[in-house]
Parts: C-alpha cells; sequence; structure tokens
C-alpha cells in the first residue's frame, strides 16, 4: 500500500475498525474511505455496489460485522447469521468486481471446534463441532472465509482472511446484555464500586481459560499482514497468553479498586472451556504483540472513565 492508495474501512466505529482508522493514519495514510450505516448499509447490495462504484477503494479492510457476547449470540442468532453473511458477502464480491487490490477480511477464534486441540491450529478448522451458544456468528465466519478463498481460486482476487482471539480496548462496548466478558467485567465492578456494592456476580464457573488481544495491537497485525501476507490460509492473530476468567475477573476488581467479593454464577453457560491461538505462524513472519494484559486494562478502564465523564456514553447494543 501507498500512503496515497484509497482505503476502505469497512465498520469504522465499531471497536476494531477505529482502531484500524487510528492504525493508518499513525503510519501516514491520509485518503481513508469510511461510511456509516445511515450512509451505506453494508447489508444492502445495492448501496454497497454504489458505494464501490463511486468511491473506488484500492484496498478494503471488512471489520463490519454484528458482534456480541454468549448472550445476545443466544437470544439473536437469525440477526448474527444473516447479517454478517450479507455484510461480507456484498462488500468481498463488490470489492472483486470493481477492482480492489487486496482485501483483508476479519474473522473470529470462534469459528474453530469447541474441543478443538490447545493451542488452535488454523488447520484444525471444520475438524470438530462449534460451541453451540456462538454457532450462528461461527458458521458466517467461516462462509465469509471461504468466499475469500474461493474468490482467490477462480478469480485471483487478492483476499486474506486473519483470525483474532477475543479482543479488548477502547471503543469496546459495554452494553452488559451484549458485550463480550471482559467490557462487562470493566463495567460491573465500575459500578459495583460507586454503588458499595456488596458482591459483584460474575457469568459461569470462572474456569475457562480465554486469551485477550488489545484492539491496537490487532490494528497493527492487520496493517502488518496486509504489506507482508498474500497466502490462502487464514492467519490466527493472538497475544500468546490465557488466562483463567476467574483471574480475569479478580485483576479487573483490581484495575477498577473495586472492594466487593466476586460471586459465579454457575447456572450460565461457561462456552468453550479453553481456547488459545497458535500464532507460531505470524510470529515467523515477524510480528509481535506490544501491548500486554495490565497495561491494556488500565488503559481500557480510563478510556471508559473519560467517557462517562463527559456524559457521551450510551450503552451500544449488538
Amino acid at each position: 500500500m501507498n500512503s496515497t492508495d484509497s482505503i476502505f474501512v469497512a465498520g469504522h466505529r465499531g471497536l476494531v475498525g477505529a482502531a484500524l482508522v487510528r492504525a493508518l493514519q499513525a503510519a501516514g495514510y491520509s485518503n481513508l474511505l469510511t461510511a456509516t450505516r445511515q450512509e451505506t448499509d453494508l447489508t444492502n447490495q445495492e448501496a454497497v455496489e454504489r458505494f464501490f462504484a463511486s468511491r473506488k477503494p484500492s484496498y478494503v479492510f471488512l471489520a463490519a460485522a454484528r458482534v456480541g457476547g454468549i448472550m445476545a449470540n443466544n437470544t439473536r442468532p437469525a440477526d448474527f447469521l444473516t447479517e454478517n453473511l450479507q455484510i461480507q458477502t456484498n462488500v468481498i464480491d463488490a470489492a472483486y468486481r470493481h477492482g480492489v487490490k487486496k482485501l483483508l477480511f476479519l474473522g473470529s477464534s470462534c469459528i474453530y471446534p469447541k474441543l478443538a486441540p490447545q493451542p488452535i491450529q488454523e488447520q484444525d478448522l471444520l475438524t470438530g463441532s462449534l460451541e453451540p451458544t456462538n454457532q450462528w456468528y461461527a458458521i458466517a465466519k467461516i462462509a465469509g472465509l471461504k468466499m475469500c478463498q474461493a474468490y482467490r481460486r477462480q478469480h485471483g482476487f487478492d483476499a486474506i482472511s486473519l483470525m483474532p482471539t477475543n479482543l479488548y480496548g477502547p471503543g469496546d462496548n459495554f452494553d452488559l446484555q451484549a458485550s463480550h466478558v471482559l467490557p462487562a467485567l470493566i463495567r460491573k465492578f465500575h459500578e459495583a464500586r460507586l454503588a458499595g456494592a456488596q458482591e459483584v456476580v460474575v457469568w459461569g464457573t470462572g474456569s475457562p481459560k480465554r486469551e485477550f488481544l488489545h484492539v491496537d495491537d490487532l490494528a497493527s497485525a492487520c496493517l502488518f499482514l496486509m504489506r507482508n501476507y498474500d497466502g490462502e490460509e487464514p492467519m490466527n492473530v493472538g497475544s500468546g497468553e490465557e488466562i483463567e476468567i476467574g483471574a480475569l475477573a479478580e485483576m479487573v476488581r483490581q484495575v477498577v479498586g473495586c472492594q466487593a467479593p466476586i460471586r459465579f454464577d454457575t447456572s450460565v453457560p461457561d462456552g468453550t472451556p479453553r481456547k488459545l491461538l497458535d500464532c507460531s505462524k505470524l510470529r515467523a513472519l515477524g510480528w509481535t504483540p506490544g501491548i500486554g494484559l495490565t497495561q491494556g486494562l488500565r488503559q481500557t478502564y480510563a478510556w471508559y472513565q473519560d467517557l462517562l465523564a463527559l456524559n457521551d456514553y450510551l450503552p451500544r447494543t449488538a
């Protein structure tokens, strides 16, 4: 990519899209194309066609998606399946037909089998059953990955796929009904501290292990791979470190400064028992993350507090 190339960041208002915009601007790319849903509804094929015909991007980062945690996935499976299929089908096809030089598709580590060997390698895809609580989202993301591969094989379209681990950072969704585990914990402990609560309830047993990656590290990896990778196989992107949810909750409690003890609600499903990505392929290319979990949590909590102080916070739905 050259500094003058037009680059479309699809989903620029989301957690990942906003981080991509920050990273691209910091790297000197000034010709960035964005579109809100009101301007271009990516689930609408005609709207996407008009956008590509008029704006003519040279590169595309496809970060737009309907995302959410266990509760959102369980209660709105049709939305997670249908909207993600529509977005990625419309954007990938239009990008190919309008001569985009390269497209980067962002998948998710939830595409892998629930009981995949640990750490999970890229070739473990489709070797077992999915985690039932997010299977609808996972199936859509698998379809997007396969679409990139199919367009590469049949049309020679340079489309690559990244499979990031659990993400967090500035711009995250703190809506307790739709958020992922880490922002939900930050909000719960923050509100418990302010209210002087007697306890903080955390969903599940606390025993599952998860890997977390700061969203600015993901953006860094996206730029790196857009410049240095053109393979058909997906590429895992993670921190290489995992932590039990119980230990994570304690870490968040300390960062927030909450004194209330933790109670685990074992009536709520845990989800996948363990999910650690094997990122050896990415490491071999020369990229490593730079933001540790404690540092990232402090930064994210500071951002959340600043947002609340500005009276500019409205919980986002999935």
